[in-house]
C-alpha cells in the first residue's frame, strides 16, 4: 500500500511538474514583473521560421547575450547604429547600458544630422550632443551623412525607387541596428524599421522620405500614408544593400509615446518590457508591437500608434518584401 502511494504521489509530481513547464512555456515576464500570456502574441508561430529573441533583463551583460543569441559574427568593419537623442531628458539608450556590446564589436557609432533644426542639425553640432551624452567615452562616433548622400537603389518600392543615406554608409561591411523602441509623433512608433530609414537617411534622405518621394529640400511634412509607405520602402533598400550583414536589437524601456528626437518627451505611463533581437527588422518590429500591445498598462503608447496609422508601416513593409511578420519568440534565459 505504501509504494501504491510512493507512486502515485510520484506522477502526480510529474504532472504538476510537466504543467508547470507548460505554462512557463506558455507566459513570459517582462523585466517590469509583467506576465504575458504568449497566445497574445498574434503574430508569434512556433513553425514560423523566422527567430526573434527576447529577454527581459535590460542589462549590459543582456545585450552582449542578445547579440550572441542571433549566432552571427559580424564580419570587417563594423557600425552601430542607433539615436545619439536631443537632449540629455530623451530617453536615448545610454552609453553605460550599450558600451559592453559596442566594445566587443570594437565598433563605430553611426548616426545622420536631421532635417528639422533641433540639436543634431550640422555635423560640428551632432558630434557635440554625442559627446556631451558620453558617446564618445565608448567608440569613435561617425555622422554619415558630414560630406553627403549616397545613392541606395529599391528594388520593388511601393513609393521609392532610391533611398539617399549618409555617404560614409559605404565604409562599413556591417551594421548592428540598435533601436529604443519608444512611439514617435509623426511616425506612431521607432523601432528598426525607422532606424534603418529615417536613421540611416542623410538631412536629403529625411525630406525625401517624409515627403512620399517628392522633395529632397524643405519641410518634412508630408501625407501621413506615402511618408509611412516611404520609410519601408527606404528600411529595403538598406537591408537588401547589407544582405546577411546587418542584425537588429531593440531595447523596449522608457517606452514614451515620444521619440528620442523628442527634447522633452512625456514620462512613459507603462511599464519595460525587454531586449529583442532577430536578423529581419520586420520581424523584430511586429514582435514588438505585439508585446506593447498584450501589455495591460499600454493604452497611452497603442492611441499614439494608432493616431498616426502607425501599424501601416507594418503593412507596407510587408507589401514590399522587406521581411516577415510571422516569428518564433524565442526566450532566451
Amino acid at each position: 500500500m505504501k509504494t501504491i502511494r510512493m507512486i502515485v504521489s510520484l506522477l502526480i509530481c510529474v504532472l504538476l511538474c510537466a504543467s508547470s513547464a507548460l505554462a512557463a512555456e506558455l507566459t513570459l515576464t517582462t523585466n517590469g514583473g509583467v506576465e504575458i500570456d504568449l497566445s497574445a502574441l498574434l503574430h508569434r508561430d512556433e513553425a514560423a521560421p523566422t527567430a526573434v529573441y527576447f529577454i527581459s533583463d535590460i542589462t549590459p551583460e543582456s545585450l552582449v547575450r542578445a547579440y550572441q543569441a542571433l549566432g552571427v559574427e559580424l564580419p570587417g568593419k563594423v557600425g552601430v547604429k542607433l539615436s545619439t537623442g536631443e537632449s540629455e531628458n530623451s530617453n536615448y539608450l545610454r552609453p553605460a547600458l550599450i558600451g559592453d556590446l559596442v566594445r566587443m564589436l570594437d565598433a563605430a557609432i553611426v548616426e545622420c544630422n536631421t532635417a528639422y533644426g533641433g540639436s543634431r542639425a550640422s555635423t560640428a553640432m551632432h558630434l557635440q550632443l554625442a559627446k556631451d551624452h558620453g558617446f564618445t567615452d565608448i567608440a569613435e562616433v561617425d555622422i554619415l551623412d558630414a560630406e553627403g548622400s549616397m545613392e541606395l537603389t529599391i528594388e520593388g518600392g511601393n513609393r521609392l525607387s532610391v533611398d539617399y543615406v549618409g555617404s560614409h554608409f559605404a565604409n562599413y561591411d556591417a551594421f548592428l541596428v540598435l533601436s529604443h523602441f519608444k512611439g514617435h509623433a509623426m511616425a506612431g512608433f521607432g523601432g528598426a524599421i525607422k532606424n534603418i530609414s529615417i536613421g540611416f537617411g542623410s538631412s536629403t534622405g529625411k525630406v525625401w522620405i517624409h515627403s512620399g518621394g517628392t522633395r529632397t529640400s524643405g519641410s518634412i511634412w508630408g501625407e501621413q500614408d506615402p511618408f509611412l509607405e516611404s520609410m519601408a520602402d527606404a528600411a529595403k533598400g538598406v537591408d537588401t544593400a547589407m544582405g546577411d550583414n546587418i542584425v537588429y536589437i531593440s531595447v523596449l524601456n522608457r517606452l514614451s509615446v515620444d521619440c528620442d528626437c523628442d527634447g522633452n518627451p512625456a514620462e512613459p505611463d507603462m511599464h519595460d518590457v525587454g531586449i529583442l533581437a532577430s536578423t529581419d527588422p520586420l520581424a523584430i518590429d511586429q514582435a514588438a508591437i505585439d508585446l506593447v500591445y498584450a501589455m495591460p498598462d499600454s493604452a497611452s503608447l497603442v492611441q499614439r500608434i494608432e493616431s498616426r496609422n502607425g501599424l501601416h508601416t507594418l503593412d507596407a513593409a510587408e507589401a514590399v518584401g522587406l521581411g516577415s511578420r510571422s516569428y518564433n519568440l524565442v526566450i532566451v534565459e
